[in-house]
């Protein structure tokens, strides 16, 4: 019987370590660092696009991830104008809450999710709540048109 119950408490330890790692990672094709997505931009001139959400907790978040943001097609798609960083805040991972909270604060985050287009140079042009875009061509539309106003700015 104790041998059962150290295996399940070993098991339980090691899900709750491989869940934790799961949000601290950034989807496929997303950075997790500023510095670097700007280096990356800068290099390849293109702007940035920073999504503040919270992946565990926020329905409005988990929406916009399922179907828009997991999205191979936006990935590819944004990818060829933008660098994408994605800043989570999830309640059930302290550590990257707490390593991007300085993020928040800099960018005087409000709610979420909350997208903020950078240009090559790191400055913002806009931002925008996620969620008034729902569908990958409705974001791709309004991330098209971000870019053309910020070019006669």
């Amino acid at each position: 019987m104790m041998k059962a119950i150290t295996w399940l408490a070993s098991v339980s330890v090691g899900l709750a370590a491989l869940s934790a790692t799961a949000f601290a990672t950034a989807p496929e094709g997303w950075l997790t660092d500023v510095d670097e997505a700007v280096a990356l931009a800068k290099k390849e001139n293109k702007a940035v696009m920073l999504e503040f959400t919270g992946s565990d907790w926020c329905p409005p978040c988990i929406a916009m991830k399922k179907n828009v943001f997991s999205k191979e097609e936006f990935v590819e798609k944004a990818s060829e104008n933008f660098v994408l960083v994605h800043l989570d805040f999830p309640r059930g991972n302290p550590e990257v809450r707490e390593r991007n909270q300085p993020l928040a604060k800099e960018y005087n985050i409000e709610g979420y999710p909350t997208i903020v287009l950078l240009d090559s140079e790191g400055k913002e042009f806009t931002r925008f709540f996620a969620s008034q875009y729902p569908t990958v061509e409705k974001f791709l539309a309004h991330l098209e048109q971000s870019l053309e106003r910020k070019d006669f700015d």
